[in-house]
């Protein structure tokens, strides 16, 4: 598996954790929950926000990496 798979497959599962926070915020009936929930999905954000410029550095300044 190549880097840039591997940081491919990070992203998705950050995507995938981002929306299933996302949806337990929206189904909590505990506002304190539903906050932290929120924090989290934020800080998760971040992360993919991080990776995506990864992926995207990875894609063009290596081109081996090209998938």
């Amino acid at each position: 598996m190549t880097v840039s798979s591997q940081v491919k497959g990070c992203f998705s599962s950050i995507k995938s954790a981002e929306a299933t926070l996302e949806t337990l915020a929206v189904k909590t009936n505990d506002q304190e929950t539903e906050q932290i929930f929120k924090e989290v999905q934020h800080t998760l954000k971040t992360v993919k926000n991080d990776l995506e410029n990864q992926v995207i550095y990875l894609t063009k300044e290596e081109p081996q990496y090209k998938s």
